[in-house]
């Protein structure tokens, strides 16, 4: 039954794949958005945006690798940024579709500031397509089309500290299409002093993101796939920029962590985790935290099976073997992998149940063992 779903599941998806990211789109991957679809008029949720120009009358934005090329009244492929009066703007400002206070631990972020709370943010609006997303609702919404609450920068940074939350996470969706208030709520968070984390899809240009780093303190990045051909036809985008945000993040002193769906029959192979593992190490080192996820049904891949349990284990031993020292299984409750141990004696260090954290016994950061630093953020 698992092979015949799968075999209807890739069938399927295929065909979608090949019509949609193929057919209608240039190699580049360039996408044009969507056609006379801006608000009427724009409202209090609206800002000029940043990361554009203006191209033989038409108007590119330059926030992420679609690039799209919009007219008048046109909205990206984003859904979040659309040109009125000859110009780009965003119509995700402050009109939040999800705010919650969540263990950090759910990001998934297992060293940066563990067992602590974080108020996590959204507003309506993806650069992606993925089949699986568990968001889609949100994601693939408008932000004027989801239930919004108005929340400007400062009231989050307000939230926070009533909260007792030292950082705030964007999440849910995509933050980085919603990079002006992202960047503003961020900007006055760190001047109150609470921290900010993104957790991303990281498909975005350099120039934006390097400008983002300079007030982010941790990212979880969600890798789909370490080949190009599940990100054009799974997820509607491509490996590379990908790749070079993960870089980009570190170079800035962004603390980073990464996490890895292991879609059966797509993504799911061993082999490619541990290749994508040996990039890890080479690029962003050895003590990278990494998070391999474990699928359940979604969106428009209903057809395909939970990811069986023994291809986890092994993805994770590949990983292990190609350097990694912090593996750890997401999705699979009760495994002795969401254990954070010391990359020097194998001491157990932090020990969590799903979201809870049963016991921390790092000292100042480090093994109170054998004294060896771990790396991570283990305090405000």
């Amino acid at each position: 039954m698992k092979r015949v779903a799968c075999g209807l599941g890739m069938g399927w998806l295929g065909y979608e794949g090949f019509e949609e990211f193929v057919l209608q789109r240039p190699d580049r991957a360039r996408a044009i958005g969507f056609h006379n679809d801006a608000p009427a008029t724009l409202d209090q949720f609206s800002r000029p945006a940043e990361y554009f120009h203006e191209d033989a009358g038409l108007v590119r934005c330059d926030l992420c690798p679609h690039e799209c090329e919009l007219g008048e009244d046109d909205r990206g492929f984003c859904r979040v940024r659309v040109v009125k009066g000859g110009r780009m703007h965003t119509v995700a400002y402050g009109n939040l579709c999800s705010i919650n206070v969540d263990p950090i631990e759910k990001k998934p972020l297992y060293h940066f500031l563990p067992r602590s709370p974080i108020v996590s943010v959204a507003m309506g609006g993806c650069n992606l397509r993925c089949r699986n997303c568990q968001n889609w609702e949100i994601s693939q919404a408008k932000p004027e089309d989801v239930q919004r609450f108005d929340a400007l920068p400062e009231k989050i940074a307000t939230l926070a500290i009533e909260r007792g939350a030292p950082s705030i996470a964007y999440t849910y969706t995509e933050p980085l299409v919603t990079w002006e208030y992202v960047r503003d709520t961020a900007t006055e968070a760190r001047r109150r002093g609470i921290k900010n984390v993104l957790v991303t899809a990281g498909f975005i240009n350099e120039k934006p993101l390097r400008e983002l780093c300079r007030v982010i303190d941790a990212v979880t990045l969600d890798v789909k796939a370490f080949n190009d051909r599940f990100y054009r036809e799974v997820s509607g985008g491509r490996l590379h920029p990908v790749l070079k945000a993960l870089e980009v993040f570190r170079q800035e002193g962004v603390w980073v962590e990464v996490s890895f769906l292991m879609v059966p029959t797509l993504s799911d192979d061993p082999s490619e985790v541990g290749k994508f593992s040996q990039w890890v190490v080479e690029r962003l080192g050895r003590e990278t935290p990494l998070h391999l996820l474990r699928f359940h049904p979604a969106h428009k891949l209903m057809l395909l099976p939970p990811t069986p349990l023994h291809l986890m284990q092994a993805g994770r031993e590949a990983a292990v073997r190609a350097g990694l020292c912090h593996v750890y299984l997401g999705n699979v409750p009760g495994a002795d992998s969401a254990r954070t141990v010391c990359p020097h004696d194998g001491q157990v260090l932090i020990e969590r149940d799903g979201f809870r954290v049963l016991s921390n016994r790092l000292k100042s950061g480090a093994c109170p063992a054998c004294g060896r630093k771990v790396a991570g953020v283990f305090s405000v």
